[in-house]
């Protein structure tokens, strides 16, 4: 369980995060969360699908990376092996809440029971302290809240995006079969992708609503994505016989 806390200088004047152990996050994640803005980027490395959460039957936007539950991947040692890290890792240790239950204002919290936390002094080599002595903030925890504000407005777009995708019924259950280099088999299921027949017989004035919205650049890295399955395969293969 996570040990979240709103970040308040007096209270953690010493407090640090190693860059290097934020990636640790990402194991047993085999759906990570992404956001529009970055999908191009993860398209390049992993197949994006969208799966219903198991809490609220919404449609969530996400990277697999693991053709089991808590396997991911992508991870050796701790450490991401792609190009580019999803934003959901980037951000950790640091999470968004809310000032009182009923407030609209938003506070930082970090999770104090994170691998990439301390307060031990003097600061460890590679660490990045939040404060400085004076009590400012440095330029790491400045890059650390900006990333929660792109996660904060990306949620916005991927929901809008999901909606489009809905209103136009252009999502369609994932069904794949999967042998692997051991002859051990697997079936990915409950995973859906966008009907690529249905985008190419929308109407003209769909297809331009769709533009103005500014979700068909989501909907052609989401459809180019899968192609990716085969380098997760490639991936699983050679953890089965390496």
């Amino acid at each position: 369980m996570a040990h979240l806390v709103a970040v308040e200088p007096a209270r953690h004047q010493h407090l640090y995060v190693v860059p290097e152990q934020i990636e640790t996050h990402a194991a047993g994640q085999n759906l990570i969360p992404v956001v529009p803005a970055e999908l191009t980027h993860v398209a390049t490395q992993l197949p994006l699908v969208l799966a219903k959460n198991g809490q609220t039957g919404q449609f969530v936007l996400a990277a697999l990376t693991g053709f089991a539950p808590n396997e991911n991947l992508m991870v050796q040692q701790g450490q991401w092996q792609g190009m580019y890290l999803p934003l959901q890792i980037q951000r950790q240790p640091f999470f968004v809440g809310k000032a009182a239950p009923e407030a609209n204002d938003y506070v930082v919290c970090i999770d104090l029971d994170s691998p990439a936390t301390g307060q031990t002094q003097p600061v460890p080599a590679g660490a990045e302290p939040l404060f400085l002595a004076d009590g400012s903030e440095t330029d790491f925890y400045r890059q650390a809240k900006q990333r929660l504000v792109q996660l904060l407005q990306g949620e916005q777009q991927r929901d809008a995006l999901i909606e489009a995708l809905l209103q136009c019924q252009l999502l369609q259950p994932m069904s794949l079969d999967i042998t692997f280099a051991d002859q051990s088999t697997t079936r990915l299921n409950g995973l859906y992708t966008i009907d690529a027949d249905k985008l190419a017989a929308l109407a003209p004035e769909q297809v331009v609503h769709l533009h103005q919205q500014g979700h068909l650049a989501a909907i052609y890295a989401i459809l180019g994505s899968a192609a990716q399955i085969y380098g997760l395969i490639a991936r699983k293969n050679q953890q089965l016989v390496g």
